[in-house]
């Protein structure tokens, strides 16, 4: 099966899972992949809040035990939506809980993957813009790999991202962690204002880099620039890893 590891949040996880079965090639219940969703974000500490100090439980070690019972149940590939647990100081750590344990789970790296995704797909593209979680932000995640693959990364100032972009994600009123369904307007606003900054600096595209994003942000192109799921691009890799004949070309 192809496992999820939900709850990294919980709505994050369920757009996963459906993105898997729209990008499967299916014509009948059967005919669609076995998948397992685990959603445990009791147990999972916030992926920010640890990357900047505020939790001292490293998310790494819920999450390495979320993955190890994915395969307990069959899964043999398995995909994480949090783009923020892909930070070296979580996604490192996850690996080698999953070492000891001597877990045989493929578990893809959505930051890679997404890369890869754009190097594939977009080969004109030069200047690549990133909206994420502040923990994201802080930890660099996209833009170091980005500049590795000879990208230019663009990201908002450190006072949009702690004023529009992160608080869009988190805020108690309106953040869509808070209030996922439907979206909040002001939500929507603030990433808006994020893209339309991004665009200003030379963006090409945009990662909607976390994965409550996409959640507000459903335009393939966005003030004239692409925007990239990184959820969509993940089910899909999880597709073509466990069955590459179900993959639903574009």
């Amino acid at each position: 099966m192809i496992g999820i590891v939900g709850g990294v949040g919980p709505y994050s996880g369920i757009d996963l899972l459906k993105k898997v079965f729209d990008n499967t090639l299916a014509n009948s219940d059967q005919e669609h992949l076995d998948i397992v969703l685990l959603s445990m974000p009791s147990k999972i500490e916030d992926r920010t809040e640890y990357l900047v100090g505020k939790a001292k439980i490293n998310p790494a070690f819920a999450i390495a035990e979320v993955l190890r019972k994915l395969q307990e149940v069959g899964a043999t590939v398995a995909g994480i939506p949090c783009n923020t647990a892909h930070s070296k100081g979580i996604f490192n750590v996850i690996q080698s809980e999953l070492k000891k344990t001597g877990s045989s789970i493929r578990v893809l790296n959505m930051i890679d993957e997404t890369i890869s995704f754009i190097t594939s797909n977009h080969p004109n593209i030069t200047k690549v813009g990133v909206l994420s979680t502040t923990g994201t932000y802080k930890s660099s995640v996209y833009n170091t790999q980005l500049q590795l693959k000879g990208y230019e990364a663009i990201v908002p100032p450190l006072e949009m991202q702690e004023k529009l972009i992160h608080p869009a994600i988190y805020h108690p009123t309106y953040g869509i962690k808070s209030t996922s369904n439907p979206i909040h307007p002001q939500a929507r606003k603030n990433l808006l204002q994020g893209v339309s900054f991004l665009k200003e600096k030379g963006a090409q595209a945009v990662i909607l880099g976390c994965t409550e994003i996409p959640l507000a942000i459903t335009e393939e192109i966005i003030y004239d620039i692409i925007a990239i799921d990184p959820t969509n691009v993940l089910a899909r890799a999880l597709i073509s890893k466990f069955n590459p004949n179900k993959l639903r070309p574009f």
